[in-house]
């Protein structure tokens, strides 16, 4: 049995329930920093165009209580009938692996149950929340409401001293002697940046910065007066 939306995609009646019960997100109020569950995101792309490319793979870990929970792990690629172009080559997911993943609905779906209405992290956010609300928009009909946090901004306005203003991943863990021997691999460069993440909060906490709405807040600031810099030249 199936239900179908006009405007959007047709689903399962499974996929119809399962997606009533994901819960609302709201947005970052007074929960402190070691209390809020963040879910650290990656995702694995056909490419880094916003409106072609496609979500391939997504790997996820969880930070709670200060620490990464290894229990709460997500880790999957998306049946995906693509081109080899350099960006599948890059991330080392072959066309059969492609063809052996699960359904992007169900796949999707999957993650949206473990991510629940967490505040995601994620480097380079704004891409990774563009693409996943472009997918769950057309394979659900389901808008994404979480909050993300970008890693990328948040290690250099805790971090100003590393002069690393327009780093990418690789600088950041190279700064922190992280290794990770992985690298362009979803869940491993989500183990990454929670890594990298778990630093940040101990960080904001030491900066006196105990709610994640005042780190949300913090870093508005930050940007505005980024940006304000940036303009006056």
């Amino acid at each position: 049995m199936t239900w179908f939306h006009p405007r959007g995609p047709k689903l399962t009646l499974d996929h119809q329930q399962r997606l009533a019960k994901l819960p609302r997100p709201i947005a970052p109020g007074e929960t402190p920093l070691r209390q809020q569950r963040l879910v650290v995101l990656d995702l694995e792309t056909t490419g880094l165009h916003l409106k072609r490319d496609l979500v391939i793979s997504i790997g996820a870990v969880t930070i709670e209580n200060a620490a990464i929970d290894f229990s709460q792990q997500f880790e999957c690629t998306l049946n995906r009938q693509v081109k080899v172009t350099e960006s599948v080559l890059i991330h080392g997911i072959a066309p059969s692996e492609l063809a052996r993943g699960l359904p992007p609905a169900e796949a999707l779906l999957q993650f949206m149950e473990f991510a629940g209405d967490s505040v995601f992290l994620a480097f380079h956010a704004p891409f990774d929340q563009r693409m996943l609300a472009r997918a769950l928009k057309k394979e659900l009909g389901y808008t994404l409401e979480n909050t993300f946090l970008d890693v990328a901004e948040l290690a250099p306005m805790l971090f100003p001293q590393a002069l690393i203003h327009r780093g990418g991943l690789d600088h950041w863990l190279e700064y922190f002697h992280i290794d990770n021997p992985q690298r362009h691999h979803a869940s491993a460069d989500a183990m990454a940046t929670a890594e990298i993440a778990l630093i940040l909060m101990n960080r904001a906490q030491r900066m006196g910065i105990g709610r994640i709405d005042e780190l949300a807040q913090r870093l508005r600031c930050w940007n505005r007066s980024r940006q304000a810099a940036l303009h006056s030249f």
